[in-house]
């Protein structure tokens, strides 16, 4: 496994991070999945107080409860669920966030937060107030290092013009390339990490079956599938071609990925760290969805 310098923090990830949202419900399932990701040098976990009501922040912090200092643990805040339990409100008030820490710290059950998240976000939030929230929880020794989830660039333009951020979680693949028009270059400029999700595109780029998807087509996304199966060849599998586009890409730290299955798992660490790809592949990858591109060079 590769490591990589979470922004301008001390921090050092995993450049596979795991997505706990999708675990389920089976412990015995969930520590055996765990336990091989954990073996397999993934040491980058991501979770959220939103997730399954704050239930998925206690089954993380059970599982990494034994191991938590080999560990860096990763929430969000800003969201509020309902009394009634019947939705969630955005709250990304100061006071809000100060208060939404510890009980993120319980659930996680320990004494501090590596990576604390803005979970979204928009340009007519109380940035300033957020920012001051954040800073204070650092100071206090709660959280070592913050930075936001968002995918829309005025918002990320404003906490990076702001704040101190270590990182921004976006979605990015080579069917969502948005982030490469819009922030990486800003990003980049401030040595400000990329924690990328949906890098395996929902898994069209893997194993699901073409469909629309943003601007594609069903056909472009066959194309794309294609493409990313003829670079993994027999040195990858699809999904870690997948996963190195990403990667391969600049200020990106780790591609945080759902597992849920130990194939799931399986799939992505098979025979770890796996060859990142050269320029050509990754050139072509980038390539792949011009006319004709793919069924000149496959």
């Amino acid at each position: 496994m590769r490591y990589n310098q979470l922004g301008n923090s001390d921090i050092r990830i995993s450049e596979i991070g795991f997505g706990c949202m999708s675990l389920g419900k089976d412990d015995q399932q969930n520590r055996q999945i765990v336990d091989e990701a954990i073996a397999a040098g993934i040491n980058f976990f991501d979770t959220a107080d939103l997730y399954d009501k704050g239930e998925n922040e206690e089954r993380i912090g059970t599982l990494l409860n034994s191991r938590r200092k080999d560990c860096i643990v990763a929430t969000k805040v800003g969201n509020k669920w309902k009394e009634d339990g019947s939705g969630w409100d955005w709250a990304p008030g100061k006071d809000y966030i100060i208060q939404a820490v510890e009980g993120s710290l319980r659930r996680l059950k320990t004494d501090y937060i590596d990576l604390y998240q803005l979970h979204g976000g928009t340009i007519e939030d109380p940035i300033d107030d957020i920012l001051e929230a954040f800073t204070l929880l650092q100071q206090q020794g709660k959280i070592r290092a913050y930075g936001i989830s968002s995918i829309r660039p005025q918002v990320i333009r404003e906490y990076v013009h702001k704040s101190g951020i270590s990182s921004v979680m976006m979605q990015y693949s080579l069917l969502d390339r948005r982030p490469e028009e819009s922030v990486l270059k800003l990003l980049q400029e401030n040595q400000i990490s990329v924690l990328a999700r949906g890098s395996l595109a929902q898994g069209l780029l893997v194993d699901k079956p073409a469909r629309p998807y943003l601007e594609y087509t069903p056909e472009d996304v066959e194309t794309a599938a294609k493409a990313v199966s003829f670079v993994a060849g027999k040195k990858r599998s699809v999904s870690q071609a997948a996963i190195m586009y990403v990667l391969k890409k600049q200020p990106v730290a780790s591609a945080v990925v759902g597992i849920r299955t130990l194939e799931q798992l399986h799939e992505i660490i098979k025979d770890s760290p796996a060859p990142e790809l050269s320029s050509a592949e990754h050139h072509f990858l980038s390539e792949s969805l011009k006319a004709g591109v793919y069924d000149k060079f496959r």
